[in-house]
């Protein structure tokens, strides 16, 4: 098996992108597709990701952010693009940005002090841990929040940001470009 039929047959995109298109489909089976030139998931492979698919859809998971071939496309383009960030979400509307944008002044980029500010006030079970989500690629947090992570400077906080979870200040930790 090459790399890339390794890889994408571990991806979760990949798998939902299978799921999205056995859900949308009026076919019963799959023999055999290609994902790039050369590159052949076999006909086992293809039917069993086909019929667990079915099985395992759930529609929130096949909007990925709005457009499944847009995320998808993203997690193509760089497949090893990573980052790793921080977050603190307070629910609500107008209240809870001012409440960010005064933690904002407060924190002054301090990855200490966001750490603490997460602790206390961030309405994700994430703040237990000082707001920290881990490593991530592109298209796997919302549309807003990758907007943030991957394109805006890297150890400065940013926000407020609204999604759909609520607002949001984040401290972009890492970045590999």
């Amino acid at each position: 098996m090459t790399f890339w039929a390794a890889y994408m047959t571990k991806c979760r995109k990949f798998q939902l992108l299978i799921a999205f298109f056995a859900a949308t489909s009026t076919v019963t089976s799959i023999s055999a597709f290609s994902i790039t030139p050369n590159v052949l998931i076999s006909p086992p492979a293809a039917s069993r990701a086909f019929v667990s698919s079915k099985r395992r859809v759930r529609s929130h998971e096949l909007s990925m952010n709005g457009n499944i071939f847009e995320a998808f496309g993203n997690m193509l383009k760089n497949p090893f693009r990573k980052a790793s960030a921080s977050h603190i979400l307070i629910k609500g509307g107008a209240e809870a940005q001012i409440k960010l944008e005064d933690l904002k002044l407060e924190i002054d980029d301090s990855p200490v002090k966001f750490a603490e500010a997460a602790s206390e006030y961030s309405a994700c079970p994430s703040g237990k841990s000082g707001g920290n989500l881990g490593e991530f690629g592109p298209g796997q947090m919302v549309k807003e929040f990758d907007k943030v992570v991957f394109n805006d400077a890297v150890g400065v906080v940013h926000g407020p940001i609204e999604t759909q979870f609520g607002y949001h200040l984040i401290l972009v930790n890492s970045r590999s470009d």
